[in-house]
């Protein structure tokens, strides 16, 4: 009589097209697979790279500066569904000893969208934007980097997003004194 082997169900047993589709969003389209150095800086810079993109060639074809969130909706709406998407796929990758794989940038792609949301869609304001938030998901003041310790992908994506809800209040803050 045999024993039936006991179940050594792994992530590698997973379904592939769903691990496929959680690698593609956590990583970014690819962004944090980056070979070299700093994938969260390139998964940022992808972030700005996509934002500025759809914002130039999709929702403001006409060339005018348009501010995030503040003249569409879409932006909003870009950052709510990747979020949502952000917390599933970087729960799906995490694993046991790596809790936030480095290749997971989709939460720099969303902390940066919300850094910028409300500024002139301008390269001036988003390099701003992208020098801000990368210096606050760093550093994580203000109980930022509490966020991290919630479970699964919540904590991957919340610290990213208090930062960027920070660098957000300080940039369009600097705009308004000094820009009106």
């Amino acid at each position: 009589m045999q024993t039936p082997a006991p179940n050594t169900s792994s992530r590698s047993e997973k379904n592939p097209v769903v691990s496929f589709v959680a690698e593609t969003v956590a990583t970014g389209l690819g962004s944090g697979r980056w070979p070299f150095v700093a994938p969260a800086t390139v998964g940022t810079v992808a972030a700005l790279a996509v934002y500025w993109l759809l914002d130039s060639l999709v929702f403001e074809p006409g060339g005018g500066v348009s501010y995030g969130t503040g003249d569409a909706g879409w932006f909003f709406g870009l950052i709510v569904v990747t979020a949502i998407a952000g917390v599933w796929a970087t729960g799906y990758i995490e694993l046991e000893d790596d809790l936030d794989p480095s290749r997971g940038v989709i939460d720099e792609w969303v902390g940066m969208w919300v850094t910028i949301a409300f500024l002139p869609v301008t390269w001036p304001w988003m390099i701003a934007g992208f020098f801000m938030f990368r210096a606050l998901d760093i550093l994580k003041p203000l109980g930022i980097r509490r966020l991290e310790a919630l479970p699964g992908g919540w904590g991957i994506m919340l610290d990213d997003i208090g930062a960027g809800i920070l660098g957000a209040v300080v940039l369009n803050a600097v705009r308004l004194a000094f820009f009106p």
